[in-house]
């Protein structure tokens, strides 16, 4: 699944303009620029990081905190085209080096502690991982949805992507 997410991404968003990539669906939500931007800051400072405390330290080193919102200025004057990839290729990377730690079922199930929920697995990171892109994926596709709340008409009460 994490192979794909960037496929996906630039198939979804690639050459279309800003009403349909730099608009959101409300106060604190992303557009899917800012999500691509997010997931770049993931894979810099989140999930390999992580997984290598994991492996390194387990719960005696804790995680440093996410910054939810580091794409806003690691964003700014990119365009889209470059966020896809160097996406693209930090996913690939962080890839590659996951695919060469060869993790056993003993690896999987060291312990970090992460610095709002306690103890995690190896396992549960890698799986959160996955889930985070799906989650992402949904975001993208609500923003993009929202631009024609108005413009659907009475459909709007068969389309649970437009509801609050």
């Amino acid at each position: 699944m994490l192979d794909r997410t960037p496929t996906v991404l630039r198939a979804t968003l690639a050459g279309l303009g800003e009403h349909w990539t730099h608009r959101n669906y409300g106060e604190t939500t992303f557009s899917p620029f800012d999500v691509v931007g997010h997931l770049i800051h993931g894979e810099k400072t989140d999930w390999m990081p992580r997984l290598r405390i994991i492996l390194e330290h387990g719960e005696d080193v804790p995680f440093e905190p996410f910054d939810r919102f580091a794409q806003s200025e690691a964003s700014r004057g990119k365009t889209l085209a470059d966020l896809l990839s160097e996406f693209e290729r930090l996913r690939a990377e962080n890839l590659a080096t996951l695919r060469g730690l060869e993790l056993t079922p003993r690896q999987l199930a060291l312990r970090g502690m992460h610095p709002a929920l306690g103890s995690v697995t190896a396992q549960e990171l890698i799986a959160t991982w996955v889930v985070h892109d799906l989650n992402h994926l949904k975001q993208i596709a609500k923003a993009m949805a929202w631009q024609y709340r108005d413009d659907v008409g009475p459909w709007r009460a068969y389309l649970p992507i437009l509801s609050t």
